[in-house]
């Protein structure tokens, strides 16, 4: 392994996550809202849940079959008349006579008097009355109530993530909605007179518009409500009137393309007046950023080349905008390299890579151009600034794409 020392004019990159983190850190004073049960996948609970009701709500069957009395069906074979029929849903309440059986179905309650379910397989139907061939204990297959969970017990914690698992237990026990954190609102704002939306045709120049949808998936895979992926050309009046719009609707506006040092650098322009920052940081790819608050509202400008944006996102803003939505970090480890790489000296690059069973494979090259090469990916290589070689067999950090 070799090494030099990291760019002194540029900001680190644990510099510049932490300013990042700064800036949204305010956005965790949102308000938190009901939403419908079957509407909550995926959400934050911002308090415990405690269930209204017991569960089961009454004593009932767990099999199709009979309710009698253990004591009666101790000795077996047995003959038994059937004195009723009970099906789910219907209420059950007449007493088990001494020495009868009542046909009950799964879920069914079970009668006042019976102790044990006799699953239909061990019975034989003769007329009017069973055959019961195997008897049962007190209590097999009888589901008494407030077995699964009490009125008042805690069935789920506030910042649990809305499974499926939790979304039945909450349908089950009755809630009509739960607390949960109010999502993260978002504008995306891509910008640059070269970008042309998907199915257009392509004029000599042009290129499709990839980065708002790309940072827009992103958020959303984060918890984040994205309302609009807006565009805006190099024009910096255009620019002006759709951050506008961005920001008296979003909590974060996220920008991609026009913050590096060229001629049409609308997202700079626009926004060093408004007291936007941008510099450096020791990165790559993504070395430019910026960061504003416009209205109150963080702006976080992002560079436009595609990987640079995705990887931007992921470096400095992924784990903070998760921890705002309730969300835990996203997964790093350390493994072992499988290819040796090179990296530029002095700025801290993150490569990606393919996990396989013995380490990660960087694949595609360091160009912050190959979009198409990074799907291929499932993990970045974070290659600190000093680094500049690392051998194969070396042991690596990496961040789960």
């Amino acid at each position: 392994m070799t090494s030099r020392p990291a760019t002194a004019s540029a900001r680190s990159v644990d510099e510049y996550r932490d300013t990042v983190a700064a800036l949204l850190a305010p956005l965790a004073d949102r308000r938190n809202e009901a939403v419908p049960v079957p509407d909550a996948l995926g959400r934050v609970l911002s308090a415990d849940v405690l269930s209204p009701i017991d569960l089961p709500v009454f004593r009932n069957s767990a099999m199709d079959g009979y309710a009698v009395r253990a004591a009666d069906v101790a000795v077996t074979p047995v003959t038994l008349p059937v004195a009723g029929v009970v099906a789910a849903g219907k209420p059950g309440t007449t007493p088990l006579p001494e020495g009868a059986a009542v046909k009950v179905m799964t879920g069914a309650p079970i009668p006042p008097g019976a102790d044990c379910v006799v699953p239909v397989e061990d019975v034989r139907s003769d007329g009017d009355r069973i055959v019961v061939e195997r008897g049962r204990g007190q209590g097999e297959f009888v589901r008494e109530a407030g077995t699964d969970v009490r009125a008042g017990d805690l069935v789920a914690r506030a910042g649990t993530v809305l499974a499926p698992r939790h979304i039945a237990a909450l349908a089950a026990v009755g809630l009509p909605s739960v607390p949960v954190l109010r999502r993260l609102r978002a504008v995306c704002i891509t910008t640059g007179d070269e970008l042309r939306p998907a199915g257009a045709e392509l004029a000599p120049g042009q290129i499709y518009n990839s980065n708002g949808i790309a940072l827009a998936a992103a958020l959303r895979a984060d918890g984040v409500e994205v309302l609009e992926v807006a565009h805006s050309s190099d024009d910096a009046a255009e620019f002006t009137a759709v951050l506008r719009a961005a920001v008296a609707a979003a909590d974060l506006v996220c920008t991609s393309g026009g913050v590096s040092k060229g001629d049409f650098e609308v997202v700079k322009d626009v926004l060093r007046p408004l007291g936007g920052v941008f510099g450096s940081v020791a990165v790559q790819p993504g070395g430019p950023q910026g960061y504003t608050v416009v209205d109150g509202v963080p702006v976080l400008s992002f560079p436009g080349n595609p990987v640079s944006t995705t990887v931007s996102y992921v470096v400095f803003a992924r784990d903070v905008v998760r921890a705002l939505g309730g969300l835990p970090p996203a997964v790093t480890a350390e493994t072992t390299l499988l290819t040796p790489v090179r990296s530029p000296g002095g700025r801290r690059q993150y490569l990606r890579g393919l996990l396989t069973g013995d380490g990660v494979e960087v694949i595609s090259g360091p160009g912050s151009h190959l979009i198409a090469g990074m799907a291929w990916a499932d993990v970045l290589v974070d290659v600190p600034a000093e680094v500049t070689s690392l051998p194969a067999g070396a042991t690596v950090r990496i961040l789960k794409l």
